[in-house]
C-alpha cells in the first residue's frame, strides 16, 4: 500500500467536515509506532549495531538499551544525539522527532540551525556540541 504524503492527508483533513470519515478513510496512513518501535525498526532497516549507536551518540550503553526497550523515554537533546549516532539525515531527524512529539529542528533558531548543519555535514556528537558551546548554546 502507498501511504498518502502528510501534505496531502491534511488537505483531505482540512476540507473535511465529518472526523470519522477522514479517519475511517486514512486509518491506515496513520503514525502508530511509538519511539522505541521506530528506532528498533530503524537500526533493523540499516543493518546497525546499538552498541556503535551508543559510542556514537556518547550515550551510556545502560541508558541506551532502555531507550530501545521503551522503557525510559528520551528528551529531544537525547533523540537527536541517538539520530545523529544513527548517522540519519536531517530528513530521518525532523521524522523520528515528529513521531516522538518533539518539535522538529527549525532554522530560524540558531541552536537548531547549528545543529542541522552538523548533521548535514556528517558532524560527530562531540564536534555539534563543541560548535554549540563555542555559539553558546545549550549543548546536547
Amino acid at each position: 500500500m502507498i501511504k498518502k504524503p502528510t501534505d496531502e492527508l491534511m488537505k483531505e483533513l482540512l476540507c473535511s467536515n465529518n472526523i470519522d470519515r477522514y479517519i475511517k478513510e486514512n486509518e491506515q496512513h496513520f503514525v502508530d509506532l511509538t519511539v522505541s518501535e521506530f528506532l528498533n525498526e530503524y537500526v533493523k532497516a540499516k543493518n546497525l549495531v546499538k552498541s556503535q549507536i551508543f559510542k556514537n551518540s556518547e550515550m551510556n550503553d545502560i541508558y541506551g538499551y532502555q531507550i530501545f526497550s521503551g522503557s525510559r523515554t528520551p528528551s529531544r537533546n537525547t533523540l537527536i544525539s541517538l539520530c545523529v549516532g544513527m548517522e540519519m539525515t536531517v530528513d530521518e531527524v525532523q521524522a523520528t522527532l515528529k513521531i516522538a512529539g518533539f518539535a522538529m529542528l527549525y532554522p530560524k533558531n540558531k541552536r537548531d540551525a547549528i545543529i542541522i548543519h552538523g548533521i548535514n555535514t556528517k558532524q560527530s556528537v562531540f564536534e555539534i556540541n563543541n560548535t554549540l558551546y563555542n555559539n553558546l548554546e545549550e549543548t546536547l
